[in-house]
């Protein structure tokens, strides 16, 4: 945002006016202002104001670039709009610190750099609402880069400053010039007799070609009146060279006595309004800057400050010091205020392991388990995980290994009808390998020898009929998924409707024709499976054997949908006949009432069953447990 005014860049407010006041006094009765002949110079040049506004929501902590000043520049303004904790910073081009650069937090006040003074304001009181500013007159001699040190969210900052699009064209030498420079103004403040303030009292610049003032002199009584200096008002600063208006009176020069001011204002002598007062330097003192961010969000932590020696070397009239930084020793080392302190802003929130492990995911193989952890506040409230050390939270998950898992061959129920309708056919069976855990692919491999899928069935004689007779097909022999089609085929002598089968080398000269085809009537969806028996758990006396039984879908995985009232048996009895003792012929009983001695329980005892041997072993071989119990016993 840029605008066009017109005002000089290296004159104060009061000096201009000062100026335009002594021009119009010195102008001709005709009203021209003396800049209105074509050869004279301007003292006003024509000036682009530039605005700017930084303004973002969130940043990285640490320095952001808002703005380049470029040299020349004068009027400069930088304001942040609110107070916050983030601070302005200036550096030169070739990245030297001006103020705040280094992470060096300095002091408010008047900084001399790049051909101005830069006067730093940072509002400490409570209740204000102002950011931090930098101001400027200018002009620069070099550019200005302006920086954010950021620390706070929303951030706002606005920049102005000057820039002139004409620059001031002196005469060549030996040019007359109709307009000369006049005058230049000097700042003061000093009350009239009323008790009012006068401001910008004009002092002579002469130009060489200019003729010079005199005191103001009364015509008729040859009577000179002059400035005379009377006192100084007292010093502001008590050290580091401070300032002191001088007191001047209009007075007459032979008796030196006071007349009112207005007689001397036609003839200002050179005076001097202002002079430097204690001008021995400060003592050194220790400039502490504002603690930094605890370095830890939670727990302890540290936090730091900029501690300088500084040194005030001038104090300015609106309050402003002017202070370079020097030595430790000048401050007192052992008196140095620290630098580093401790800090904690709140206590950290802690993880907690809410519940044990859960059961492994697999009842064998490798699975997960898991288990639930929250972060929790010293209050007891839960947190996000956030506010939680993440590089110290418990795991949530890991592997459980349950051990290999045991793979069976798993077969369907013979189909119940037989290929043949009469004669040799077959039926047939699915076989798949299983683990014993759902699974949804099928094994490549099982232990042990597969399983047949087709057996051979005999569903009783053949008619027999004349040359090759073919029989219908079959019904298929799974009623549902893959299943064998048969059928009969005869070599019949046929004779005068008598027919009589012949051996089938008689018909070898003819083409035989397929006995068997594969079918497939529909899917068979849901049916039971079964493994092999198990061995028997006895070889007499009625021992038991078992098996596996699945319910399974078509794609071979498992279902629940299966009819309940046709699962197969998964336990029958086995080896139902009694045992029989294998006969010794060393082995027999040497009396005639051994069952006395079996009855008494006696067999235990080595002489009994020597002479009762064959009463002593069929009672082992039939009660073998009681037998051993009540040898434990005795």
């Amino acid at each position: 945002m840029a605008g066009l005014w017109q005002q000089p860049c290296y004159l104060g407010q009061g000096r201009v006016l000062a100026l335009l006041h002594l021009i119009c006094l010195l102008s001709p009765a005709t009203g021209a202002l003396p800049w209105d002949n074509a050869v004279g110079l301007s003292p006003l040049e024509q000036f682009e104001v530039v605005k700017g506004n930084f303004s973002r929501t969130f940043l990285h902590v640490g320095y952001h670039k808002i703005a380049e000043i470029p040299a020349g520049a004068c009027n400069i303004s930088i304001q942040e709009t609110k107070k916050s904790q983030n601070y302005l910073a200036l550096l030169s081009q070739r990245g030297v610190s001006i103020i705040n650069g280094n992470w060096l937090i300095n002091r408010p006040g008047i900084y001399a750099a790049l051909g101005t003074h830069l006067t730093y304001r940072r509002p400490n009181e409570i209740r204000s609402r102002n950011g931090e500013s930098i101001t400027a007159p200018g002009p620069l001699t070099e550019d200005l880069h302006v920086y954010l040190i950021y620390q706070q969210p929303f951030p706002t900052v606005q920049y102005e400053y000057s820039m002139p699009l004409n620059r001031y064209l002196a005469p060549e030498p030996g040019t007359p010039s109709a307009v000369l420079p006049l005058a230049e103004t000097v700042d003061f403040s000093y009350p009239d007799d009323d008790g009012n303030t006068k401001q910008s009292i004009i002092k002579e610049a002469r130009h060489p070609n200019q003729v010079p003032s005199y005191p103001t002199v009364n015509s008729e009584s040859h009577v000179i009146y002059t400035w005379m200096k009377t006192g100084h008002t007292e010093c502001s600063t008590t050290c580091g060279t401070g300032k002191r208006q001088v007191v001047w009176e209009c007075v007459e020069k032979d008796s030196q006595t006071a007349v009112p001011a207005d007689i001397c204002h036609s003839a200002i002598e050179t005076t001097k309004w202002e002079e430097d007062c204690n001008i021995q330097p400060c003592p050194a003192y220790w400039d502490v800057g504002e603690w930094s961010e605890c370095s830890r969000r939670c727990g302890p932590g540290t936090q730091h400050r900029q501690v300088i020696c500084r040194q005030v070397t001038g104090v300015h009239a609106s309050g402003t010091e002017t202070s370079v930084t020097v030595t430790s020793e000048l401050c007192g080392s052992s008196d140095m205020p620290v630098t580093q302190s401790t800090c904690q802003l709140k206590i950290c929130s802690q993880w907690d392991i809410r519940s044990e492990w859960s059961p492994c995911s697999v009842p064998c193989g490798v699975g997960q388990r898991t288990r639930e952890v929250v972060c929790v506040s010293n209050q007891g409230d839960v947190d996000d995980d956030q506010e939680c050390n993440m590089n110290l939270k418990p795991d949530t998950i890991q592997n459980c290994d349950m051990g290999l898992c045991a793979r069976s061959w798993f077969t369907s129920i013979w189909s119940q009808r037989c290929s043949a309708e009469c004669g040799r056919g077959s039926r047939t069976r699915s076989v798949v390998c299983l683990m014993d855990h759902v699974t949804n692919l099928p094994l490549d491999s099982c232990e042990g020898e597969r399983p047949p899928e087709v057996t051979s069935c005999d569903s009783g004689p053949c008619q027999n009929r004349l040359e090759w007779y073919t029989g219908p097909w079959s019904q298929c022999s799974a009623e549902c998924g893959n299943g064998t089609q048969t059928r009969s085929v005869a070599c019949i002598f046929n004779s005068d409707g008598q027919m009589e089968v012949v051996d089938q080398l008689k018909c070898s000269s003819l083409s035989k024709p397929i006995t068997a085809q594969p079918c497939r009537l529909k899917p068979c969806g849901v049916q039971w499976y079964v493994t092999e028996w198990s061995a028997c758990s006895r070889t007499c006396n009625a021992g038991f054997r078992v098996r596996e039984v699945r319910c399974l879908a078509d794609n071979i995985v498992p279902s629940d949908r299966c009819d309940p009232s046709l699962i197969p048996e998964s336990r029958e009895e086995c080896n139902e006949q009694p045992c029989v003792a294998e006969i010794d012929p060393l082995c027999s009983d040497k009396y005639h009432n051994c069952m006395v001695v079996v009855q008494a329980r006696l067999c235990v005892y080595s002489y009994y069953r020597s002479v009762c041997c064959a009463s002593c072993s069929r009672a082992q071989e039939t009660h073998p447990n009681s037998f051993q119990n009540n040898h434990i016993r005795r």
